[in-house]
């Protein structure tokens, strides 16, 4: 019988074209349409949130509200959060929240502020351009050997 020469399989390559290496397979030429290029952080609306709040309240059974909360796709956490923006307030305290840095709330009064800084600052213009004109109007004065009285004139 004659004898075959025996070839393992990490030496012919498996899956390989004539021994030149593995071959690849193309990836689709354009991505899914159902999935979007960023996943988005799911919300509820205040009338979801009232409709699985009153569902859990109903619930009597063991484990009742376990398989709402995997139906909803929730965690318990966010339903005790619920429970006690429902109890905390109304209605409004169930819409959600934006998140990031709140926007501060415009002052009413930051108007006036900065008309009156300007203000202010214009006024000490004037009276550093006043102050120097009195300066110079002394030195004029003394000078020129005019006696000056307190009130500015001329004796």
């Amino acid at each position: 019988m004659p004898m075959r020469p025996i070839h393992s399989e990490t030496e012919a390559g498996d899956a390989t074209d004539e021994g030149r290496g593995p071959t690849g397979v193309a990836s689709p030429a354009s991505v899914s349409p159902e999935l979007s290029n960023r996943p988005r952080r799911r919300t509820f609306t205040a009338a979801d949130k009232q409709r699985i709040l009153s569902a859990t309240d109903r619930a009597a059974e063991t484990g009742s509200i376990g398989a709402i909360l995997r139906r909803e796709g929730l965690y318990s956490s966010q339903l005790t959060d619920w429970r006690r923006q429902r109890d905390a307030g109304a209605f409004g305290a169930l819409t959600p929240a934006r998140r990031g840095p709140k926007a501060l709330e415009a002052n009413p009064l930051t108007a006036k502020v900065a008309l009156l800084e300007k203000n202010n600052a214009d006024l000490t213009r004037c009276l550093a351009r006043a102050e120097a004109i009195i300066m110079v109007q002394k030195k004029l004065a003394d000078l020129l050997g005019i006696p000056m009285t307190l009130d500015g004139g001329v004796p």
